[in-house]
Parts: structure tokens; C-alpha cells; sequence
């Protein structure tokens, strides 16, 4: 016989579970028709024959709410039986996407988590539709609303419909610096890659808020200031105010520029036994009193280890070192000749390019697998991939390979459209109205070889 010392009432959600200490000795699952009875008890994880408190029971609910697989559960004490009544959330037989125009289904399939054949979830779906929501902020369609509805169909499915509202564009109506001290507002602007709304707005797309282009205008921004002297610029803030109607973007600047610094003392060292670094300090093209620029120590760097390559040194490296004189603004400079680590290429591995072939990629760079991997000549290899104008966008690493004295160099391209065509009409006295049409190929086939076709008609 089970006495209750104490009736606890627990609700939760439309659940009752009665009595503060319970033992059954059998458990009855009712409600399950695709979810099986042991994958129930093994979320339950409640031992038969043994005191159970009402806390244990919450846990136990707790864990089969989690799980995700029901809409509704109840522990329900019965005798010596503990039942366990369970709804179960349907299945999503297919998911949707309507009144989506400027992203298509895959963009925002990419961003969403519920997918068909998966059990449906509320908060899921809730959890998908701000991702939406976000993704067309991105794009600058601050307005962009989006509701999850379900349509109830036979057998426990669903199918879940993202209703999209993508509003308009915000424009950039105004960009703001702060900080700035050295150079106007209007000259910043001109460096940034996102324009501030004028009168010919409607043509141009880069007056419209894209959060997605914000690194880029801040690194911009940076080099900016960097290749003019300002070692300790910082952006500080950069923050997107909206108008009341969220159709105009308001974006400033926070920056701290510091101030410029020249080049002071310039020298060549050699660490290199046997090198001499007389040579090098000749084909130096850096001078005292310029002012200091990121890009033109590194170019004179360059120049220095292709001369080393020239000359067979394989893991001479270039260590610019730079000493601060904050008393006269000025930067020491010495390029030190080194001893770089003895690392070898592996292999070369090139992704993204759906178009263009490998083999087009792999004659740009001068270095092969098993040669001596040189930072100089992958610096080099990088620039002629993005001088090709295939890709919109070019990244090239060196990463670990299987052993430590190997290294994998691996190139990232996006393709871009290379094609042109171009459409024109003429006229002459003796030959009268005519037209051409031209087709122009740069990448014809991924082959890297150029294709020109010209068609010419006219009247007389």
C-alpha cells in the first residue's frame, strides 16, 4: 500500500504529476505512434520499483520536453503504473519560402535550420525566421518581416511556409566621422566602398546599407590612414542609426588618427654568413623623410628575397624591424637578412574555381611541390591570380602539412563573370545604317585563353 504523506500539485504546461514520493512498478506510454516507447524511457531515465520524488518526476518531464519530439506531455501516477501521455509534434512534410524576391531559396535555406522530414519545432521555426529576418538587414532591407505559418496535412505532417515581407532598401543618407582631425569628411568618404545617397541614387546599389560591406570600409578606412603615417590609428566605433521610418541609414565613424610618423634611419643588415648585405642595401628603394607606408616596406622587402631567389639563397627571409622615435616622429628601419625555417611545399590545393581550371592557377605560381616554400614567391603567385580578373575575390595561405617541414599552400577563388557583349550602330554616307555586335571572352571554356567574336551588318 503507497501512502502520500503530501498531494504537490505540479503544473506544467498541462501537466499533472501527483504525489511528493512515488514507486510503480510498471510504466504504460500512450500517444506515441512514430516516437517508439524505448527512446521515451531512455529520455524518462526513471528506475521501476524505487522511490521516486516529485522532483525526479519534474526532471523526468523535463528530459522528454527536451528531447524536442513532443508538443505536449503528461505524468500521470496511477496505482502502481506510471503512464506517460505524450503528444507528438508532427513531421515536416515540406518547407517554403514565399514573397522572397532579392534572395532566393537557397540563400535563405542556408541561413534556416528546419527542413523537411525533420520533426517540426516551434522555436525552431521562430529561431529560422529572425535568421530571414537578418539576412535581409544584411542587404540593407531594414523593414524585412517574416511569420512561420503551418498547414496541416494528414498523418501527423505539416508543411511550414515562411511568409516573407521584404520592404525597401535603406539608403545611406548620411556618413558621419568623428575623430577626425587631419582629413575632412569628404575626403574619408571618397576612401570608403559604401557611398552616402545622392542624385543619382537609383543607379547606384552602393548607397544602399550592406552590414556585409561594413569590414570592407573599415579596413579600407585603416589602410588609409596606415599608408600615410598614422601607426596608431584606431577605429573606435562604427555604429548604423536608422529614421523613424527605417527607410534612411545613418552611419558614422568613431576613429582616433594619432599622428604621422616618417622614416627615419634606413640600414640592411646580414645574419646570413656569407651574405652580403651591401648588395641588398642597393636595390633598396626606401628613403629617410618619406613618410611611412605599410606597402612600401613590404615591396622593398619583396624585392630584397626575389633577389635572394635570383642568387639560390632558398630560406633567406627579410625581417623589416622597426624602431619608434616618438620624439620626432620619426620609424628606424632595418631589413635584416635571416635565416628562415627549412619548410618545403607539399602540395597546392585550389577551391571555388567551378569555371576556371586548375592548371590555370598552377602556372601563375613560379614554386611546385617539393620546392623551398618562399613567402616571396606566394606573395607573387597571389597578385598574378587576382591580375588575371578572373575572381572577384583571391585569398592565398600556407598552412601545416603532414610532417613539420612541409607546408600546404592553399588558394580560395571566387568566380566572377568575365564575358562581355557589346551592341553598336553605325552609319555612313555610302554604306548607309548598319550594326555589329560584338562577344568578348577573356576565360573562354576555364582555359585561360582569350575569345573575340564580331558580327557586322549594313544597309545601303
Amino acid at each position: 500500500m503507497i501512502r502520500f504523506a503530501l498531494l504537490v500539485l505540479l503544473a506544467f504546461a498541462g501537466t499533472q504529476v501527483q504525489a511528493q514520493s512515488y514507486s510503480f512498478s510498471a510504466v504504460q506510454i500512450e500517444g506515441n505512434a512514430r516516437v517508439d516507447q524505448a527512446t521515451i524511457l531512455s529520455y524518462a531515465k526513471l528506475a521501476k520499483g524505487k522511490p521516486v520524488s516529485a522532483a525526479a518526476l519534474n526532471d523526468a518531464y523535463q528530459r522528454i520536453v527536451g528531447s524536442g519530439l513532443f508538443e505536449k506531455v503528461e505524468l500521470l501516477p496511477n496505482g502502481g503504473t506510471l503512464v506517460i501521455r505524450v503528444v507528438e509534434l508532427p513531421m515536416l512534410d515540406q518547407v517554403d519560402y514565399q514573397g522572397n524576391k532579392s534572395l532566393d531559396d537557397t540563400a535563405l535555406i542556408a541561413v534556416t535550420k528546419s527542413r523537411a522530414r525533420l520533426v517540426y519545432s516551434p522555436a525552431q521555426a521562430e529561431l529560422d525566421a529572425a535568421a530571414v529576418a537578418d539576412a535581409y538587414r544584411v542587404k540593407g532591407r531594414i523593414n524585412a518581416a517574416v511569420t512561420p505559418r503551418i498547414i496541416r496535412l494528414t498523418d501527423n505532417r505539416v508543411d511550414l511556409v515562411f511568409e516573407i515581407t521584404e520592404g525597401a532598401v535603406s539608403e545611406i543618407q548620411r556618413l558621419n566621422f568623428v575623430g577626425n582631425r587631419d582629413f575632412s569628411d569628404y575626403r574619408l568618404r571618397q576612401v570608403l566602398r559604401t557611398k552616402q545617397a545622392g542624385i543619382l541614387h537609383a543607379l547606384i546599389q552602393r548607397d544602399s546599407f550592406d552590414a556585409e560591406r561594413l569590414p570592407l570600409d573599415e579596413k579600407l578606412l585603416s589602410d588609409f590612414y596606415q599608408s600615410r603615417g598614422y601607426i596608431d590609428f584606431k577605429l573606435l566605433d562604427t555604429t548604423a542609426e536608422y529614421s523613424r521610418d527605417r527607410q534612411a541609414t545613418f552611419l558614422t565613424f568613431t576613429i582616433q588618427e594619432g599622428r604621422s610618423f616618417r622614416i627615419g634611419k634606413v640600414s640592411t643588415i646580414s645574419e646570413v654568413q656569407g651574405v652580403d648585405p651591401a648588395e641588398f642595401d642597393a636595390i633598396r628603394r626606401l628613403r629617410s623623410g618619406v613618410t611611412y607606408s605599410p606597402t612600401v616596406i613590404d615591396n622593398n622587402a619583396t624585392a630584397m628575397e626575389n633577389l635572394a631567389i635570383s642568387k639560390g639563397l632558398n630560406f633567406v627571409r627579410i625581417d623589416p624591424r622597426i624602431t619608434r622615435n616618438d620624439h620626432d616622429g620619426t620609424l628606424d628601419v632595418t631589413f635584416a637578412i635571416v635565416r628562415g625555417e627549412r619548410v618545403f611545399v607539399e602540395r597546392i590545393d585550389i577551391e571555388g574555381n567551378t569555371t576556371t581550371l586548375d592548371s590555370v592557377v598552377r602556372r601563375q605560381f613560379s614554386t611546385v611541390e617539393g620546392d623551398p616554400l618562399n613567402p616571396a614567391q606566394i606573395r607573387n603567385a597571389a597578385e598574378r591570380i587576382r591580375a588575371l580578373g578572373y575572381f572577384s575575390d583571391v585569398a592565398v595561405t600556407a598552412g601545416s602539412g603532414d610532417s613539420a617541414d612541409q607546408a600546404v599552400v592553399k588558394v580560395a577563388v571566387t568566380e566572377q563573370p568575365t564575358g562581355s557583349v557589346s551592341f553598336g550602330v553605325t552609319y555612313g554616307v555610302s554604306n548607309g545604317f548598319g550594326a555589329n555586335l560584338g562577344f568578348s571572352e577573356p576565360n573562354f571554356l576555364g582555359r585561360g585563353q582569350s575569345l573575340d567574336v564580331s558580327v557586322q551588318s549594313g544597309t545601303s
